[in-house]
């Protein structure tokens, strides 16, 4: 039985979870709590794939208190060989009372077997405690491993009236340093930062992640549909980049390539960048998170294709007139019923500007 012990034990199972937040891809952010007698005895997160994980963690700090403890847990313990052994092994050997799971593992290398070897070792299993809040911490594992998929963020700075740009391309900078620093954070936490040629043109962008004591950098993916990127463009510069594109025209790849960056041609029969071909090799390649941050044509042909998972809207408290550029560029409508349905998840302030967070209702 479900106690409010068991939520706040698990409320802090998840905090330790957080500590993986920037760290961990391509693995799931997990937290472990173990505790005797409603005193913790023991703690443990994954941090960093092929490394040790939470409960393996948590089990040797506890020692011989967790038989008879119980175990929280933010996600089912493996029970699969990959980088490290079967975690579920662990535990079992432990010969805890209880575990309590937040979640089942996506992963169809385990989805339920780590449970149902716990319980068949005879040990109780409740699954599902604040399993809302876990699916949450590891949504975009959830979709690569559910979905095939990336979970897609697109972030928009823009006017109050909807405006990213002027109309001659200047957008720097439309929100305040308290945004963009927020912005830093939902960098930081993605697998991959995905933007377009328009971008990289017009701004020179660097897109790289500016925050203390984080040494990862997420994969650079540039969607350029005939190899207009510099070779010596910033973006270029800082970390691993990989370029989507769907022909040559120009005869940049040797310098493309001689930069160091990847190349994949994936072309659709428009003879541009097959977006979700794009978004279904990232997955492929380990990718969870992606933040979108891109122009208006880039952030409209993913919104319209149905590719956006949720919006990161920020808006400054300013207006930049009907010339200037805006957020997404799609095919006219001409029926109310075909405009985009949101949902709200949050609307804060952040400095001066205000951050809305929203899910596009997605078609059936």
């Amino acid at each position: 039985m479900v106690s409010t012990l068991d939520c706040t034990f698990m409320a802090q199972a998840l905090r330790l979870a957080e500590q993986g937040l920037y760290t961990t891809t391509p693995n799931p952010r997990v937290g472990c709590v173990i505790v005797n007698n409603q005193k913790i005895v023991g703690e443990g997160a994954h941090l960093k794939a092929g490394e040790p994980h939470a409960e393996v963690f948590a089990l040797r700090q506890a020692g011989a208190l967790a038989k008879g403890a119980d175990i929280y847990v933010t996600l089912e313990p493996c029970s699969h060989t990959g980088k490290t052994p079967p975690c579920v092994h662990a535990v079992i050997a432990a010969q805890p009372k209880r575990v309590i799971v937040a979640m089942q593992d996506p992963n169809p290398l385990v989805a339920g077997q780590g449970i149902a070897a716990m319980r068949n070792a005879g040990i109780e299993v409740n699954v599902g405690v604040m399993e809302k809040e876990a699916n949450a911490l590891n949504i975009g594992f959830v979709s690569r491993m559910t979905r095939g998929l990336p979970f897609v963020r697109s972030k928009v700075a823009a006017s109050l009236d909807g405006k990213t740009a002027l109309n001659n391309g200047k957008s720097q900078w439309i929100t305040g340093e308290a945004a963009r620093l927020d912005v830093q954070h939902w960098r930081a936490q993605s697998c991959a930062i995905l933007t377009g040629v328009g971008t990289v043109l017009a701004d020179n962008p660097s897109m790289t992640v500016r925050l203390p004591n984080i040494s990862r950098q997420p994969l650079k993916v540039i969607v350029d549909s005939h190899l207009k990127t510099p070779s010596d463009a910033h973006i270029l510069q800082h970390g691993q980049v990989l370029i989507a594109f769907a022909s040559d025209p120009h005869n940049r790849a040797k310098a493309l390539q001689a930069a160091g960056v990847e190349l994949l041609a994936l072309s659709n029969q428009n003879g541009r960048v097959d977006i979700k071909a794009l978004l279904i090799n990232l997955a492929q390649r380990g990718v969870n998170e992606v933040l979108l941050e891109a122009g208006q044509g880039l952030n409209g042909a993913c919104l319209q294709e149905d590719l956006i998972d949720e919006l990161l809207l920020y808006y400054a408290p300013k207006l930049m007139g009907t010339e200037a550029q805006g957020m997404f560029a799609m095919t006219a409508f001409t029926q109310m019923q075909q405009a985009v349905q949101l949902n709200i998840l949050d609307i804060r302030q952040v400095g001066v500007d205000i951050r809305l967070r929203a899910r596009p209702v997605k078609s059936t």
